[in-house]
């Protein structure tokens, strides 16, 4: 750490802006509060906070020196990538004492390799346009979400992105080949390789994987790709309950095999907030029942993927496990369909601020915490909306709460204190998981905190005094230490 000396000449925030131009050009740090304020607020809006600068470096080199200079500085700093997550994991809390590192700058695609199934990419590249060029070249990266047209390949690393094609493809931990590391003391760790089995001791790249900046900053990310899926098959189904659509899975599961790449379930509130958030979207089907499942089967080569979807559907609609359905004819009805499912997010937050969760608990399970979880907040909570909806596949819920209409924001804030705390408790009787796929932050830091082994914590705590001894990486995110 830097020497008192040091720091009591750069004790205020104008004074340690000042150093850090000084330091690393003017090019390099922004410190002007109306452009620092985009950097400071959540995706959603919903909190807004401040930093002493915000740090845009163009390489690698750049950020290894942005490191050095906030330790000499006695600065922290706060990775961040696209600023789409959800739990504050990238919002500074601790405004004069926080840097903001943004990697947006970091973005080129440094290799695709369709002979190798790979390709090398900067931290700051946008998930859509690295999907984009790699579909140009014949190949397939298989990471899909919502915020995909934002979000940055070093953000969807740091925080272990889950999104729709986690039941074929895995998380992205399991799309990683190898790493590049800005590490605490301002040294690079090299590990961009491409290989698939290198078994050399201790797979260092998973230390960085999911720890959300708190351990080093990803600057570039090697990642394995696949072919390119160029038939698919995408059906909006009805069932009877949200029990069916598990049991439907389990037979998708085994009479479409590998083939299927996604499996969402939704409640019938769902057409209504995708309208409300988009008036002009078709809805190809009766609202009337009580499950609907967004499927999804894919592939490339020989396989006839709209015959497997047919055979499939008219098997399990004989039985009366399905009850209606419509299978997109078009990329344009497949996009609707797919529309539907993202509308529903945005119809909820034209509502306003409420309480979102990223659930995981037991598939065999999944439809009794949801019925339990539900009815405990209609008891707890009346006149709140329960909204669940989720990747079945995976046994992620994301079980959210819409505050009554007219809600003050004091009242909001209460009732998803409350709802939180309720869905909770219902959720440790599952022993489920309080992250799916949205990772710790800040947000989720004290249930976390409440909810870790000493066993683990012991070792989570060594790693970081091993890594980042002085603390600056990210610091109250996850836990404090």
């Amino acid at each position: 750490m830097t020497s008192a000396g040091t720091i009591e000449d750069a004790k205020g925030p104008a004074e340690l802006r000042l150093a850090l131009r000084q330091m690393l050009g003017e090019d390099i740090v922004l410190s002007e509060t109306e452009e620092m304020l985009r950097f400071c607020r959540d995706w959603h809006g919903d909190v807004t906070s401040g930093t002493v600068a915000v740090i845009r470096p163009r390489s690698t080199q750049q950020v290894a020196a942005a490191v050095k200079a906030c330790r000499e500085l006695g600065l922290s700093i706060v990775p961040q990538g696209g600023n789409t997550g959800l739990v504050l994991g990238a919002i500074p809390d601790a405004p004069e004492r926080q840097v903001v590192l943004s990697l947006s700058r970091m973005n080129r695609i440094r290799k695709i390799d369709p002979a190798d199934f790979s390709a090398v990419v900067e931290s700051g590249c946008i998930l859509s346009e690295l999907k984009d060029a790699i579909a140009k070249m014949g190949m397939f990266f298989p990471l899909a979400l919502g915020a995909q047209g934002s979000c940055q390949i070093g953000g969807n690393v740091s925080t272990n992105a889950g999104g729709v094609n986690v039941l074929r493809y895995g998380m992205t931990r399991e799309l990683v080949l190898g790493l590049e590391v800005v590490l605490p003391d301002g040294s690079i760790l090299e590990g961009l390789s491409t290989l698939r089995k290198d078994n050399r001791g201790i797979d260092l790249k998973q230390l960085f994987i999911g720890a959300e900046g708190t351990l080093g900053i990803i600057t570039a990310v090697s990642v394995k790709l696949t072919p390119y899926p160029d038939h698919v098959a995408t059906a909006l189904l009805g069932l009877a309950s949200l029990e069916d659509a598990i049991k439907l899975y389990r037979r998708a599961r085994r009479d479409c095999c590998d083939l299927m790449s996604a499996f969402e379930f939704m409640p019938p509130l769902a057409f209504t907030l995708a309208q409300e958030a988009m008036p002009d979207l078709p809805i190809p089907i009766s609202a009337e029942y009580p499950a609907y499942v967004l499927m999804e089967i894919s592939g490339s080569g020989l396989i006839d993927i709209d015959d497997l979807m047919q055979r499939f559907l008219e098997g399990v609609m004989e039985e009366g496990l399905v009850l209606d359905g419509t299978i997109a004819a078009s990329q344009t009805q497949a996009r609707n369909l797919w529309l539907i499912r993202e509308g529903m997010n945005e119809g909820q937050a034209k509502r306003g601020t409420h309480m979102r969760t990223d659930i995981s608990v037991p598939l065999s399970q999944l439809a009794s915490f949801v019925e339990e979880a539900e009815k405990a907040v209609s008891e707890a909570l009346p006149g709140a909306v329960s909204v669940s909806y989720g990747h079945v596949g995976d046994g992620n819920v994301h079980l959210n709460v819409l505050p009554p209409a007219g809600s003050t924001p004091e009242e909001r804030i209460q009732l998803i204190y409350r709802a939180k705390t309720v869905v909770n408790e219902v959720l440790d009787r599952y022993t489920g998981s309080i992250s799916a796929e949205h990772g710790i932050g800040r947000l989720k830091r004290p249930d976390f905190d409440a909810r870790l082994p000493a066993s683990r914590r012991k070792l989570l705590t060594a790693l970081k005094h091993a890594v980042d001894p002085e603390m600056i990486m990210n610091p109250g995110c996850q836990l404090r230490f």
